[in-house]
């Protein structure tokens, strides 16, 4: 019998979405095991949990006896160890660009607009919403107009690189999602809103999306 898989998630965090969406593009069944990142404090701080995962952070994807973290390295453990349908690339220089687009979001746009980060902002550093609006959106804006324009120079095809979803997908997704949540206009990257409406059609991302997921709110 196969290893099973178990998601420690949260509905709205960006980086379990990231998981969802390439486990639900693989076919995948698993397990979904809720992590409340506000509750009684946040969940991801309880002894147990981060016994699983030291940063305190979702998702956590535990596969049999193995525990593994972060999203972008789950989802490459993945596509190595269940190969039908790839979520990267064949060739080198498409698996490159592949990288470089899920690490823009999830390693320069992500981090600066996280739970920890705003809370940090608002709890810490006294920063009112409206600054902190500011600053998500700053980072945002900046973010989408560099994958934007690595969209025009590569020559994307219907998705981030060619015409197959695959992980700058599953990365860029749920940021676009955060964006919405924060009132940013996408006006500005036509591109990116055709990837955006392509996903929107395919029944592993709309599996996947916050709003579907056993611990969102009623």
């Amino acid at each position: 019998m196969a290893a099973a898989l178990t998601l420690y998630t949260y509905w709205r965090s960006s980086a379990a979405y990231r998981v969802r969406i390439a486990l639900h593009l693989k076919g995948l069944a698993f397990d979904s095991v809720p992590v409340h990142l506000v509750r009684d404090g946040g969940e991801q701080h309880a002894p147990d949990y981060v016994a699983r995962n030291p940063q305190h952070l979702v998702p956590t994807l535990q596969h049999g006896d193995a525990v593994l973290t972060q999203s972008l390295a789950i989802i490459e453990y993945l596509d190595e160890v269940f190969p039908g349908t790839p979520l990267l690339p064949a060739d080198a220089l498409s698996r490159q660009r592949a990288r470089a687009l899920a690490q823009l979001v999830a390693c320069d746009i992500h981090p600066l607009g996280n739970l920890r980060v705003l809370q940090y902002l608002e709890h810490d550093l006294g920063l009112p919403g409206e600054a902190r609006t500011r600053w998500i959106a700053r980072w945002v804006q900046d973010g989408l107009a560099a994958y934007e324009a690595l969209l025009a120079q590569h020559g994307a095809g219907d998705l981030s690189v060619g015409d197959a979803p695959g992980i700058a997908d599953c990365a860029l997704i749920p940021q676009l999602y955060n964006a919405r949540r924060f009132s940013i206009d996408l006006t500005p990257y036509p591109r990116i809103r055709r990837i955006d409406a392509a996903c929107a059609k395919l029944p592993a991302f709309a599996a996947a999306a916050p709003e579907r997921q056993a611990d969102a709110p009623a």
